[in-house]
């Protein structure tokens, strides 16, 4: 066994693993003067309490970010380290993915500090907009989030459509 391997083995012991809870509802923010944002602290305990989480641009072209537990993101990662290093698509993907995404340390006080250009990137002057979606967390610019009424309005006919 390698030491890596026996290091990551010792520190898991005895720990059990994280259970992610579903992460629901909707919070406003604003970016303090060091442009961070705090994850609120339920979303934090749902969470596990992770120490880093990693942050990407809305992959189905919503102005969004989406924020995932470490567990959640690296069983996603899983898939792409079995592809073969001559798969070009996934060559291509995994490139991409580097250069849009972040892994960012959560403070003490739970906050993280998004990239400028991630923040750019969906429109972000200075107030956000957290959602809970179920797995993950979406950051929002502050009035480019689905309304209440849109969510309220269309919450029926997509669960309908995806069989909820």
């Amino acid at each position: 066994m390698k030491s890596q391997e026996v290091s990551e083995k010792r520190a898991d012991e005895g720990r059990e693993p994280v259970k992610i809870g579903s992460l629901l509802g909707s919070y406003p923010h604003r970016l303090d003067p060091k442009r961070r944002m705090t994850i609120p602290a339920i979303f934090r305990s749902r969470m596990g309490m992770p120490d880093i989480v990693y942050v990407m641009p809305n992959l189905s072209n919503k102005k969004c970010l989406e924020v995932f537990h470490p567990a959640a993101f690296e069983m996603r990662l899983d898939e792409l380290n079995k592809a073969a290093l001559t798969d070009e698509a996934a060559s291509d993907f995994v490139t991409l993915i580097g250069r849009v995404s972040e892994t960012l340390d959560i403070d003490v006080q739970g906050r993280i500090r998004i990239s400028d250009q991630l923040l750019s990137h969906i429109g972000v002057d200075r107030d956000v907009v957290i959602v809970g979606a179920v797995n993950r967390l979406q950051i929002w610019a502050a009035g480019n989030e689905p309304s209440l009424e849109e969510a309220f309005g269309r919450l029926t006919a997509t669960a309908r459509t995806i069989h909820f």
